[in-house]
C-alpha cells in the first residue's frame, strides 16, 4: 500500500494533483484544505496517502497533514460515507471546524456541506464523537497561499471548479464566485472558496 508520496508536482487542481515520482505520475485526489497549501506546479511536494482499493479500482487520496488524513480515515469508517463524500466533507469545512462540529453535535453545521444530509450528519456525530482523540488539539495549519497570483481570474476558476466538484450547480456557483470576489476575501484561494461556499447555499 502507498502511504507516502514525495515528488514533483506536475499538475494541480482543486480536487486533484498529479505527482511524478521516479518517472511515474500518480493521480491523487485531494481536499480543498490541501490544495490551498500546495506550492506552485513544478515544485517538490510531499503527501500522506490513503490507498483505497475496490474490486474495480485503486484510488489514491492525498493530504498535506497527518490530521487531515486521520480525519479522512475516521470519516470513511462511518456507515454510508465513502472516500468521495469524505473528501467533500474535508473540502466543505476547515478541519478544525469539522472536528468541533462533530464533538459538539452540531448537525446543522455539518448539513451545510454539499452532499451531507441530516441522517449522514447525525451518523457522523454518533459514530465519531468519541473517536477523535488527539485531533484538533492544536491550531490548524495556516492556509497561506504560496501562489501569489496578481490576477484573480485564475483563482476564480479554481474556486468555481472546486464548487462544481462539490456538486454545486454551475449558475449558482458562478454567481457565488462573483459575490465572493467583491467581498473582503482577499486574493487567495481558500478565503474566497469558503466565502463562495457560504454564498452558494
Amino acid at each position: 500500500m502507498i502511504a507516502f508520496l514525495r515528488g514533483k508536482l506536475l499538475e494541480k487542481h482543486p480536487n486533484q494533483v498529479i505527482v511524478e515520482t521516479a518517472g511515474v505520475g500518480y493521480d491523487v485526489v485531494i481536499p480543498i484544505s490541501t490544495f490551498s497549501m500546495l506550492p506552485d506546479s513544478g515544485a517538490e511536494v510531499a503527501l500522506r496517502i490513503h490507498t483505497h482499493v475496490r474490486e474495480d479500482a485503486l484510488a489514491l487520496f492525498g493530504f498535506l497533514t497527518a490530521e487531515e488524513k486521520t480525519l479522512f480515515e475516521r470519516l470513511i469508517s462511518v456507515s454510508g460515507i465513502g472516500p468521495a463524500l469524505a473528501i467533500k466533507v474535508l473540502s466543505g469545512l476547515a478541519t478544525a471546524a469539522i472536528i468541533d462540529a462533530i464533538r459538539g453535535g452540531q448537525v446543522d453545521q455539518l448539513v451545510r456541506i454539499p452532499g451531507v444530509g441530516k441522517k449522514t450528519a447525525e451518523r457522523m456525530v454518533l459514530e465519531l464523537k468519541d473517536k477523535l482523540e488527539g485531533l484538533g488539539s492544536g491550531a490548524p495549519p495556516a492556509g497561506v497561499s504560496v501562489r501569489a497570483e496578481p490576477a484573480l481570474s485564475g483563482i476564480e476558476q479554481d474556486v468555481l471548479s472546486a464548487l462544481l466538484n462539490l456538486g454545486c450547480q454551475r449558475a449558482a456557483a458562478e454567481a457565488a464566485v462573483r459575490k465572493a470576489k467583491s467581498s473582503e476575501t482577499g486574493s487567495t484561494f481558500e478565503p474566497m472558496f469558503r466565502k463562495a461556499l457560504e454564498l452558494v447555499r
